[in-house]
């Protein structure tokens, strides 16, 4: 699984624990719903920390129970 992939899958996972959707995730977040759509459909590769930021505190939770996954220790380092 790459970088990208497990964003999209932590966002997916924490709407359907917490039973919202993503447009529901984007206005507790103050984002455009675009702006979650481009991430989880593709159209944005490289979404930006303060995004993900906003999402976090939409949700209430911080960045290290983002990013606090198997799928993300498991990922390869990018750069060789």
């Amino acid at each position: 699984m790459d970088t990208i992939s497990a964003v999209r899958a932590r966002i997916l996972r924490l709407c359907d624990e917490r039973g919202i959707t993503i447009n529901k995730l984007a206005t507790m977040s103050a984002l455009p719903p675009s702006s979650v759509k481009n991430i989880l459909y593709g159209k944005s590769l490289n979404p930006k920390l303060i995004t993900i930021k906003m999402l976090c505190d939409g949700i209430g939770i911080t960045l290290g129970e983002f990013f606090s996954t198997p799928e993300f220790d498991a990922l390869e380092q990018e750069i060789r």
